[in-house]
């Protein structure tokens, strides 16, 4: 296999190395730059630190759309450019999706829906082991929640929401009702998600899930049992289990499916 398997979030850039496309070797955590020239060279270093001068036939991974500066066709013709083979980039979220859905909470399901709620909200519908074919891509987090203001579903309980209306880190917030407030949103953003995608389980992830303090699950799940009517039960919901390396076990998934 020879790859390289990377994840840019809006803070981490997260890259590791594969030799025989089953497992990864130790992965090298960097913040984000905000400047797309910075980035390019910090990740040529990156890539060449995790090769370690070992051959590399591919490049696959993940890519935040909520980083400005940043664009996935500049970034793909450039790795081709600087390393001339092939390069692979797909939606951050749905890379993680694909990961939790072939190593992680949701393996063993036919029709995983991953959500992610940390800085931003985002996810993908994976079907079968690969990420659901889309005319565009996955946007969840942008759908309408109050029809009057036009605030979405990332504009009420993101991380970036929460610090901007209390002036507090997630982290720092303590107070349970808040969270169980944003548990009633995400109810209803997940009964919008699961009547439309229909899936066997509901993986939630990114850092306002996993976090501590965090979105409760179980207040989520009680809320959605009150939501949703129309289906005689609902899928499981479940927390994520690949922690900040859901990405990287994406791409090996990617990677391993295409034959790469």
């Amino acid at each position: 296999m020879n790859s390289i398997l990377f994840d840019i979030g809006a803070t981490k850039i997260r890259m590791a190395y594969s030799a025989d496309g089953e497992i990864f070797e130790e992965p090298k955590v960097v913040e984000t730059p905000k400047n797309y020239n910075d980035c390019r060279d910090i990740f040529n270093k990156l890539i060449r630190d995790r090769s370690n001068g070992r051959e590399i036939k591919s490049i696959a991974g993940g890519m935040s759309r909520s980083i400005s500066d940043w664009n996935p066709e500049k970034l793909k013709e450039d790795l081709d450019k600087d390393f001339g083979v092939s390069v692979f980039i797909e939606n951050d979220a749905a890379i993680v999706g694909l990961g939790e859905a072939s190593w992680g909470a949701g393996r063993g399901f036919n029709i995983v829906a991953y959500i992610t709620v940390s800085t931003g909200v985002g996810g993908a519908r994976i079907v079968e082991g690969k990420i659901d074919e889309y005319a565009i891509g996955f946007e969840p987090g942008k759908q309408i929640m109050n029809i009057d203001s036009g605030e979405t579903l990332e504009d009420l309980i993101s991380g970036k929401a929460l610090s901007k209306k209390t002036g507090k880190n997630p982290k720092e917030i303590t107070d349970q009702n808040i969270w169980d407030e944003h548990a009633k949103i995400l109810a209803v953003g997940l009964n919008n998600i699961i009547v439309e995608w229909s899936p066997d389980v509901v993986v939630l992830g990114g850092s306002m899930i996993t976090g501590d303090p965090a979105i409760p699950i179980n207040k989520t799940e009680e809320h959605l049992k009150e939501i949703l009517k129309i289906f005689p039960k609902l899928p499981l919901i479940k927390k994520a289990e690949l922690g900040d390396f859901g990405g990287l076990y994406g791409a090996l998934a990617f990677l391993k499916d295409t034959g790469q």
